[in-house]
């Protein structure tokens, strides 16, 4: 990560700045880059089922969606997809579950015995994505050894009605405070191409930059049939996801901005423009239902562009 800087925007000059052209704004941005790429990865631990509405998610128990559903994996495929994660430099393994909460599985002390196998592997840092959290979970997670917590944000506070309404923005910053409080790191991210305005990725970035996650995963939206964002690939186009990811690096400078799922609906060409000029992390491998890349293609973009993978 960069060294602290302190920078402010107002929306009125986030906006200026989006609308520069594309090069000018891609300049703007690098400026805050270091040459580093991080690589991080994740085991879906459980899958489906999921009692929330989001509108765009396959796991959602409100939609028909053809996914395979199955309860939490066992300690020893953690183990396993972890080590396999580290042979392709991977510094960061994640364990993800589908659900509200954490234990809506009744699963939170397996996770936690997940998190301390994750620990012992020499050369990995755990991180989870398991869930809105309450005060005592936040705790139990630090006092286990977590090292990062992962939860998005989504989209911004003014538009999440339009993209859930079984839990609240509030809900999801509130989990962000509780992480942080307990001395974890955060990485807390958007989705774009859910039909949000250009005003509202601004706000996604303002927001973000009070949150100050030390990661900014940018997912693209991929439709998912039987959602009801199923028809919502023309809701953003390459040359906004490249605008949006600028003004996500000028407004959160010390943040890592890092490639998640959707990010196969950049060109390759764009893709490597991005890794010069916002953005410092990839999250190599496969996504929760949707595909990635092979973790050799992206080793092999980073020492094209003679980046240090950490």
């Amino acid at each position: 990560m960069n060294s602290t800087i302190e920078i402010k925007y107002t929306k009125e000059e986030l906006l200026k700045l989006y609308n520069l052209p594309l090069n000018e704004l891609l300049e703007k941005s690098s400026r805050y880059m270091t040459n580093n790429i991080e690589f991080c990865s994740l085991i879906n631990a459980r899958n489906g089922k999921c009692s929330q509405n989001c509108k765009y998610c396959a796991q959602s128990s409100h939609y028909r969606t053809d996914i395979e559903s199955y309860p939490l994996v066992d300690v020893e495929e953690v183990k396993k997809v972890a080590n396999e994660a580290k042979s392709n430099k991977v510094s960061r393994f994640a364990i993800v579950t589908s659900g509200k909460t954490p234990d809506e599985g009744r699963d939170f002390q397996l996770e936690l015995d997940m998190i301390k196998e994750i620990n012992k592997i020499d050369g990995l840092t755990s991180c989870a994505s398991i869930g809105i959290l309450n005060e005592e979970q936040a705790k139990q997670l630090a006092e286990t050894g977590l090292n990062r917590f992962h939860h998005n944000i989504n989209t911004c506070r003014s538009y999440y009605p339009e993209v859930c309404t079984t839990h609240t923005w509030e809900e999801r910053f509130n989990t962000c405070k509780l992480v942080k409080k307990y001395g974890m790191g955060l990485c807390c991210g958007v989705i774009l191409g859910m039909g949000e305005s250009v005003e509202q990725r601004v706000e996604m970035a303002m927001e973000l930059a009070e949150i100050e996650p030390d990661s900014i995963p940018i997912n693209i939206l991929m439709p998912i049939p039987q959602t009801p964002f199923e028809n919502y690939l023309d809701k953003i186009d390459e040359e906004n996801v490249m605008r949006t990811m600028a003004i996500f690096k000028i407004a959160n400078p010390n943040s890592v901005i890092r490639f998640c799922g959707g990010r196969m609906r950049l060109s390759q060409e764009n893709q490597e423009l991005a890794l010069k000029t916002c953005v410092e992390g990839i999250l190599v491998g496969n996504y929760l239902t949707t595909v990635g890349r092979e973790p050799a293609e992206d080793i092999k973009t980073a020492e094209k562009l003679k980046k240090n993978i950490i």
